[in-house]
């Protein structure tokens, strides 16, 4: 995780200062020294705090950042998320990117937690897909699990999903199955996307350790749980919103999938406001 901030962080900070940051530059001498604070405008939780802390870090080593809060908790409106003090160029050069990476972050870690509490006393988990911004995927992930949702696969490289394009290219779901059997490791389980009952039949028959519902009604995902009994982990993926998320996790998935906790974020509103 240090490493990919490490690169995220330079990356944003290459592609807004440039050349230079010309307004600071003509208008603030060198040795200006100011303090600043991280606050709450509104209610949320918390995530990448020690992401903010490397912006201002990887400009100059020496800016003193001082973090009042943890990672996970919730924070109310008003309250001081942390302090930060060092040249007022260094501040004002940050100040936009440690911003657009912790309001982002808190949005996600936020959001997934009314998904979380939404689906509290099933027994369906609430988890991430890979709809994140390119570049940003480790961060959106992090933040997902400070909201009390749980990680999907990371990329292309960790999991095995077959989906409807790859059955139809190998010759169904049964011959996708096989392919797949014949060349991983017992460690690797193999999950598959399903659109009808015929397909979860043909899932089963075919011994998928995970089958996905994706896009189907709450009568078609209830008989899903039915038919499989038991005998592979069951998702729900397609439709899900604050909505109607508590009624699919009734149904007896045991895992519901939500694109939308990271490709439709709304940025908390956190200010940087000079003491």
């Amino acid at each position: 995780m240090s490493f990919e901030i490490e690169r995220i962080v330079r990356t944003s900070l290459e592609e807004d200062i440039g050349l230079g940051d010309i307004t600071t530059e003509v208008t603030i001498a060198p040795e200006t020294v100011a303090r600043a604070e991280l606050v709450a405008k509104e209610d949320f939780i918390l995530a990448g705090i020690d992401v903010a802390a490397s912006v201002f870090r990887t400009l100059d080593p020496h800016t003193s950042f001082e973090q009042l809060l943890e990672d996970g908790r919730k924070v109310r409106r008003g309250e001081v998320i942390a302090w930060i003090k060092g040249k007022a160029s260094i501040l004002l050069q940050g100040e936009r990117v440690a911003l657009n990476l912790l309001q982002r972050m808190c949005g996600i870690a936020s959001l997934t937690a009314q998904y979380v509490e939404l689906v509290a006393g099933t027994d369906a988990v609430i988890v991430d897909t890979r709809k994140t911004v390119p570049g940003l995927r480790a961060l959106d992930k992090y933040s997902v699990r400070m909201g009390g949702g749980r990680n999907h696969r990371i990329g292309l490289f960790d999991g095995v999903l077959i989906k409807e394009n790859h059955s139809a290219a190998a010759g169904g779901i049964t011959a996708a199955i096989e392919r797949a059997r014949r060349r991983l490791p017992h460690t690797l389980k193999i999950e598959v996307e399903t659109r009808s009952l015929e397909d979860v039949r043909e899932a089963l028959a075919a011994a998928a350790d995970i089958i996905m519902l994706d896009n189907m009604t709450l009568a078609q995902m209830r008989q899903g749980v039915e038919l499989i009994d038991g005998r592979a982990l069951v998702e729900a993926s397609g439709g899900v919103n604050l909505e109607t998320v508590r009624e699919i996790a009734e149904t007896g998935v045991n895992i519901i999938s939500v694109g939308a906790l990271t490709h439709s974020v709304m940025a908390a509103d956190i200010s940087m406001l000079f003491d």
